[in-house]
């Protein structure tokens, strides 16, 4: 399989993901689908930045607007006020942490972004709830995580999706398959079995399926039993070459399936087995 090197540009330096990287999940939100990541309070919001550095993480992605199915998303004065109160905490604990803001907004991001220095836009509606996304990443200059919400035509919709951005000078462009999002069960395993046909873009792939509902089915549990599937998910994708990003509640334990899948594909091909 055709090696690809992937670089993004990152608050003015470059950052390699030649060895995937680990974005923790930082949730602002009271209503998050895994309760265990909603932080509120100051204290809370610096313990989760310090326990995705010593864990090992890359990247923070702050959410200040739940996007899980049935949840009625926050207003876009709540989403910022939410933001600008959490960034503000974060940026005390871990000035030079580099951060990515999950949002559908353009103007949320455009403020995140100017006021904080935030260096990510991850967008889970793939750029269709905000006519002005697209055109405000591209004037920032920010890396954007372009997310599939639907459950047919993939790659027709990035073609078209990553066209739009280059043409409006986008120069760093992740894609997310979205699980979970428009999906049924059933779609979202299709789109997993199928995931090294993404790798024609020759763009780096972000994968969320931590403790996701697509988890919990196949294995019978809720939630907070769903870590160990998810590293399984994980594994898989790594092993396919299909994850330079994986965004988690549990960063240890991503950090670790990175080592090693890592470790084993060095292994094999300096023995050459």
């Amino acid at each position: 399989m055709k090696k690809l090197d992937y670089t993004i540009n990152v608050g003015g330096r470059l950052m390699s993901l030649d060895s995937p990287r680990v974005m923790g999940i930082l949730n602002l939100t009271p209503d998050s689908f895994y309760s265990q990541s909603r932080v509120q309070t100051e204290e809370q919001v610096r313990q989760r930045v310090r326990q995705i550095a010593d864990e090992g993480g890359d990247l923070i992605d702050v959410g200040a607007c739940s996007t899980r199915p049935g949840s009625a998303p926050a207003s876009a004065a709540e989403e910022m006020e939410r933001l600008r109160e959490g960034l503000t905490w974060v940026r005390r604990e871990a000035p030079d942490a580099v951060l990515s803001v999950d949002t559908f907004r353009a103007d949320v991001a455009r403020m995140c972004v100017e006021e904080f220095g935030v260096a990510i836009v991850n967008d889970v509606s793939g750029g269709e709830a905000d006519a002005d996304m697209f055109a405000a990443v591209a004037q920032m200059g920010v890396p954007y995580v372009l997310t599939f919400p639907h459950a047919e035509n993939v790659h027709v919709f990035f073609a078209e999706k990553v066209q739009r951005l280059r043409e409006l000078g986008q120069k760093d462009i992740l894609l997310d398959p979205g699980f979970g999002f428009g999906k049924t069960l059933d779609d979202n395993y299709a789109l997993l079995s199928r995931l090294q046909t993404l790798r024609v873009f020759e763009l780096p792939l972000l994968i969320g399926v931590s403790r996701k509902s697509m988890i919990q089915r196949v294995l019978g549990v809720d939630a907070d039993h769903a870590l160990n599937g998810t590293t399984v998910v994980h594994t898989l994708c790594l092993q396919m070459q299909c994850a330079q990003v994986l965004r988690v509640h549990d960063v240890r334990a991503a950090v670790e399936a990175v080592k090693l899948t890592q470790f084993i594909k060095d292994f094999k091909e300096k023995k050459g087995c």
